[in-house]
């Protein structure tokens, strides 16, 4: 079940990415074609940098959903069976931990921040920073997936680049 609702999130994740890389085609493409042709739109720059922040980070839970985030591995790659296992289920807390201090830490930091505004559309800057607590939350899940596979499997949940599909 936990795994089917990961599989859930990353059908979620996926078109969101896509879409968001369309609009930023999109309003770059405007960029361009407002300043050779008239006078520059000025929301375009700041909505391009507020897309590029929210894609970078929601791609990055989906390479790390899918074991694609740089990683050394080959010490527990050449540790047997219950070694290996033992030290993939610490290298999971250790990221479970680092995760869920980087929702906590980014949530604040969200609230800090929620009286700015951004300069063109008068935003909250509390939805361009939301980004960071939503994306480390989603990596918490993957790796607390992850975790309990190994703790009831005894084997990685996915081996590194493999990305489940």
């Amino acid at each position: 079940m936990l795994e089917r609702l990961e599989q859930g999130l990353d059908a979620v994740t996926r078109p969101v990415v896509f879409i968001a890389m369309a609009a930023l085609i999109g309003v770059i493409s405007l960029q361009i074609v407002s300043r050779v042709a008239f006078t520059a739109v000025g929301w375009t720059e700041e909505v391009a940098r507020f897309l590029l922040i929210w894609i970078t980070f929601l791609a990055a839970t989906l390479a790390y959903r899918g074991g694609r985030h740089i990683a050394v591995t080959f010490v527990i790659d050449t540790l047997p069976g219950r070694s290996g296992s033992a030290a993939r289920t610490l290298a999971h807390l250790v990221a479970l931990a680092f995760l869920l201090a980087l929702v906590v830490i980014g949530y604040r930091y969200m609230q800090m921040q929620s009286f700015q505004k951004s300069a063109s559309l008068r935003l909250s800057m509390t939805w361009v920073y939301a980004v960071i607590p939503l994306t480390a939350a989603l990596m918490s899940w993957t790796t607390l997936v992850a975790l309990l596979h190994e703790l009831v499997h005894g084997r990685p949940w996915r081996q590194h680049g493999e990305d489940g599909s």
